[in-house]
Parts: C-alpha cells; sequence; structure tokens
C-alpha cells in the first residue's frame, strides 16, 4: 500500500532522511524504531508532505504523494495522529470526534461514534468534557479516535505510548490489535521496543535517518547485534 524508495528531506540545511526505503502491505502493522533523532518523525511527516523530500519517491496504493499537498494526502485516506496529538483542547470530545468526520470510503470500514466509543470506553464515560480536561492519556485516545473517524486506509502513529501510563500503553496496545484485525495497516514510530513487538508485524530500525533493519522481530533477536548497535541506550 505504502512504498518509500531513496527519499532525501531536510530541515533547512540539515540533512534528516538519507535515501530511507521501505513498504507497508495491506493488514500490516509496521513500527519504525530508532533512538530520538533518529528520523521517525520526519519520516511520518514526509509521507503526510508535511516536510517535503528533495529526492526519492514516496507512492500510497501506486499514487505518487510527491507533488501533494498535506491535505490531498490526507483525502487519499492517510490518517496521521501526530505525536503532540493536536486536539482541540476547548472542545468537547464530541466536537472533536466530529471534526475529524469524513464520508465511508469503498472497502473500507467505517468508524462512527458509537463504534469509536466501545473502542475508547474512556471516552464514552467524558463525551462531553473539553479537551484540556482530559488525561494525557486520554488525549492520545481521543486523537487516534479523531484521525479514524476521517475511515483512513492507513494510520501513521507517532509515538502512540510516549508518556502514557502503563495501564493506558496497555489498553493503547490493544486498541491498535483491533484496529489490525479489521484489516487496517498501521505504520507507527515507537521507542517502546515491548509495545512494538506487541503490536507490529514487522520492525524497521532507522538510524542517521537511514534503514538499518527491515524484519520480523523473530529476526532481530537473531542478530542481537543490530539491535544493541541501534537500540540500546
Amino acid at each position: 500500500m505504502l512504498e518509500l524508495s531513496g527519499v532525501n528531506s531536510y530541515y533547512t540545511k540539515a540533512h534528516i532522511l538519507r535515501d530511507l526505503g521501505f513498504s507497508v502491505q495491506a493488514g500490516q502493522v509496521v513500527s519504525l524504531l530508532g533512538r530520538n533523532g533518529a528520523g521517525k518523525t520526519t519520516t511520518l511527516k514526509s509521507i503526510m508532505q508535511l516536510v517535503k523530500p528533495r529526492s526519492g519517491s514516496i507512492s500510497f496504493e501506486g499514487q505518487s504523494l510527491t507533488a501533494l499537498p498535506p491535505h490531498r494526502v490526507a483525502k487519499l485516506g492517510l490518517g496521521y495522529v501526530p505525536e503532540d496529538r493536536r486536539i482541540f483542547t476547548d472542545l468537547t470530545i464530541l466536537e472533536n470526534l466530529e471534526v475529524g468526520r469524513q464520508p465511508a470510503r469503498d472497502g473500507v470500514y467505517e468508524w462512527t461514534i458509537d463504534v469509536l466509543f466501545d473502542l475508547f470506553p474512556n471516552l464514552k464515560e467524558r463525551r462531553q468534557n473539553r479537551g484540556k480536561a482530559l488525561s494525557g492519556g486520554e488525549q492520545q485516545m481521543l486523537s487516534i479516535a479523531r484521525t479514524l473517524m476521517g475511515n483512513p486506509k492507513l494510520l501513521l502513529l507517532d509515538e502512540p505510548s510516549e508518556g502514557i501510563a502503563p495501564v493506558i500503553v496497555e489498553q493503547l496496545a490493544e486498541t491498535i490489535l483491533k484496529l489490525k484485525a479489521e484489516g487496517l495497516p498501521v505504520l507507527l514510530s515507537e521507542q517502546n521496543m515491548h509495545f512494538a513487538r506487541i503490536v507490529a508485524d514487522r520492525a524497521v530500525i532507522v538510524e542517521g535517518g537511514s534503514v538499518k533493519y527491515d524484519g520480523t522481530f523473530e529476526d532481530l533477536d537473531a542478530q542481537p547485534e543490530i539491535r544493541d548497535t541501534y537500540l540500546s541506550v
């Protein structure tokens, strides 16, 4: 569904992504792993065209994304949950969800408010609360739910477990597994190896803006030198 090849992205003169390439197949959950500053967030922003790659190609379902503005990328069916969540703090949970609503897509599971409240019961209980009254974990749930209201074909999650209480991290893992069961592919960036291992089919390790490993967690376990070189603190 999603293909990146030879992607080079910059912040002004700083060269962040260096010939980066990998793919996400239909129905897969793929985890981008790496230390802070490795290029994970820039990868997701480059896919959404929030950062414009200077070279290389990014395609979704065979269509090039590199000439499109971010809103057109979203309309193609890419849903993006940023690390800083970006919920509307003065709107209620229900109002935040309505902001994210897009029409149903052919062949794609339709996410309604009732379905999302079943997926996130914490939000259902507090549906009239404003965003600023929510905990960090609840804001993360709301950010994911609002993105799902767009009925995406593929979901991008940036550091979903960061700064979240362990019990909420467990709920998020269960949620991602439910999304996978519904056939929604997910690309997530993570530093939490345990979390990534629970939810993902494949690991893509990024260091210095380049892919250093692309494979299963089982194969990664058989190559501890890669894990120690690129993931250990």
